[in-house]
């Protein structure tokens, strides 16, 4: 089978390469992969010299081919789609295994480009509301208020739309016309420039702190910002690994200020008893597709699955100035 390998190196460097197409074991599923989307973590985990070549990709859509003698609860045909385990090889390939408990049924009523570009995005943006700030998604903190740090970027076009749907006052962060439109255009409610001080700007809007925090941007950067804007006894969700030490007292603690991390990736890591909550996520996520609820976050297809294409996604990405997510569909 074809599959695009990363070799370690100091620039994008990529090959498409034929390896042997593996089989289903136990809680694996076989996907044929039929698009894949693009997230900043693709290029942070990169080969780098002295490291070995990698198999990348975490979002995919495709159809199972093949079931593990433990999967119980797909089968052969399923047309599905899962963001993987970061510890196995990618989706940058034409069949990948998966454990069945992180595979979640897919729409269809939309294109497999579309639904590639839902799985992290949607799961990590679940767990940092739901899961982490513990946002009750019925309503029981309607009319609270959520900042989210990066809001044109995948996860924060997730964010907004679960947040609204669970009846949150979203602010969301942009910098730009076509984003701030972006963000505007998914339901937050007011858009501010994360290039100029936050908290005057919330002020202009009458907002003097916010109940929730959700930053899907820079940890470091906001980090005095956060503290600054955050209310008494309120929440803040992290998923950016801090450029240094940060100081986790001041305004934090006169506030009591709750600090939580998101990483998609822990259940999967450490196989945590509900590490099948993902795919249950997942399927809660394809109804709210299904029914008109919530909407894909496709920025751009960039044609088929090849090595030029998935090296400008990666270049795209690390431009900074995406907004939705970058997809690829089909094999050459």
């Amino acid at each position: 089978m074809k599959a695009i390998q990363f070799k370690a190196a100091d620039s994008i460097v990529a090959e498409m390469i034929e390896i042997e197409k593996p089989s289903a074991k136990g809680r694996d599923v076989l996907v044929r992969v039929d698009a894949i989307a693009m997230n900043p973590v693709d290029t942070k985990v990169r080969p780098k010299v002295g490291d070995d070549d990698r198999i990348l990709g975490f979002d995919a859509a495709g159809t199972i081919v093949e079931c593990g003698e433990l999967v119980d609860r797909l089968e052969l045909g399923d047309m599905v789609y899962y963001s993987g385990n970061i510890q196995r090889s990618g989706s940058n390939a034409e069949f990948q295994l998966v454990d069945e408990r992180l595979v979640g049924r897919r729409p269809g009523s939309i294109s497999p480009a579309q639904a590639a570009s839902v799985p992290l995005t949607a799961v990590t943006a679940w767990e940092a509301l739901f899961d982490r700030l513990l946002i009750d998604r019925n309503g029981g903190n309607s009319g609270q208020t959520l900042l989210i740090i990066g809001g044109a970027g995948g996860m924060g076009s997730m964010g907004i739309q679960l947040a609204k749907l669970a009846g949150l006052t979203v602010v969301a962060t942009a910098s730009r016309e076509e984003s701030s439109a972006w963000c505007r255009e998914l339901g937050a409610d007011h858009v501010i420039d994360h290039r100029d001080p936050l908290l005057p700007q919330l002020q202009q809007l009458g907002v003097e702190a916010v109940d929730y925090i959700a930053n899907f941007n820079n940890t470091s950067a906001y980090w005095e910002a956060m503290g600054e804007i955050v209310a008494p006894q309120g929440k803040v969700v992290l998923i950016v690994e801090p450029e240094g030490a940060l100081q986790l007292g001041g305004a934090f603690k006169s506030k009591s200020v709750t600090i939580v991390w998101e990483f998609m990736a822990t259940r999967p890591i450490f196989n945590t008893p509900d590490v099948g909550r993902q795919a249950w996520i997942l399927d809660q996520i394809t109804e709210l597709i299904e029914s008109g609820n919530l909407r894909t976050t496709v920025g751009e297809v960039m044609g088929t699955i090849n090595v030029e294409n998935l090296v400008a996604a990666h270049q795209a990405i690390e431009s900074g100035r995406t907004i939705g997510k970058l997809v690829l569909e089909g094999w050459d």
